[in-house]
């Protein structure tokens, strides 16, 4: 019996699967469909069995003598350490293993320690609120309280008056006959 068609969970096209697949098949026979199919299970089963895959590559690695195993790669500080001599004390299936557990300890205190900024790069504090005030008061009288008052800048004209200065003032004011 031909089985019903059925949406790809990839691509949502419509397609009828192989009889010999039967109702287990979710994608289409597209080669991009299949392929991502592959990496969906593929991420699956890594994500199912995560050590697997050092497991693997440090027993890979054991078996290969000729030409000898490529030293292995470390992040920083790791990678300053004498595996030569780690090698000789455990064999390269161990000074494998050390080091991978190292890049694992060094990759986990870099996310614990990540969150926290270092220090004197943060927002400042603030300076504590003093009760008392630090300058002596000014005396004002009319004009010029507007022109020291909160927000208004002494060296714009102020409100209302035009925003371009006279010629006449301005070259008076250089010392410049006019």
């Amino acid at each position: 019996m031909a089985e019903r068609k059925r949406p790809c969970t990839i691509c949502r096209r419509w397609f009828r699967p192989d009889p010999r697949v039967g109702k287990r098949q979710r994608a289409c026979s597209n080669p991009q469909c299949q392929a991502q199919r592959r990496q969906r299970t593929q991420a699956g089963w890594r994500r199912r069995n995560p050590d697997y895959g050092a497991a693997y590559r440090i027993q890979q690695r054991s078996a290969q003598t000729i030409p000898p195993a490529e030293p292995l790669r470390l992040p920083s500080p790791l990678n300053r350490l004498p595996w030569d001599i780690a090698k000789d004390q455990f064999g390269p299936q161990g000074a494998d293993f050390i080091g991978i557990m190292g890049a694992l300890m060094v990759g986990t205190a870099k996310d614990e320690i990540r969150p926290y900024p270092p220090e004197g790069t943060g927002v400042p504090r603030p300076l504590p609120a003093s009760s008392q005030k630090t300058s002596a008061p000014l005396a004002h009288t009319g004009s010029q309280a507007d022109e020291h008052a909160i927000g208004v800048s002494p060296t714009r004209p102020p409100l209302g008056a035009p925003a371009s200065p006279r010629p006449a003032a301005a070259a008076a004011s250089a010392g410049l006959p006019g």
